[in-house]
C-alpha cells in the first residue's frame, strides 16, 4: 500500500483493504511464531478467497502499468 500511495495511486477502501490484507499474509507466513496460527486459517475456502482477491489485484496493478 505504501507503494501505491507513494506513486500518486488513488485507492478505493476495497483496494486499500485488499492491500492490507495481502501484506498481513506475508508478514503471518514469514514470522515462525504466526505461521502456526496463520496455517490454521487457512482453510479451502479462505485459500481459493484470498487467492481471488490476489488475482484481482494483480490483474488491476497490470492495468495501472499501461496506463
Amino acid at each position: 500500500m505504501r507503494l501505491a500511495e507513494g506513486a500518486g495511486m488513488e485507492l478505493s477502501e476495497q483496494r486499500v483493504t485488499q492491500l492490507i490484507t495481502v501484506t498481513a499474509y506475508n508478514l503471518e507466513s514469514r514470522y515462525p511464531d504466526e505461521k502456526r496460527s496463520f496455517r490454521e486459517k487457512c482453510t479451502e475456502d479462505f485459500t481459493k478467497n484470498g487467492l481471488s482477491a490476489i488475482r484481482e489485484l494483480f490483474v488491476w496493478l497490470k492495468s495501472m502499468l499501461k496506463s
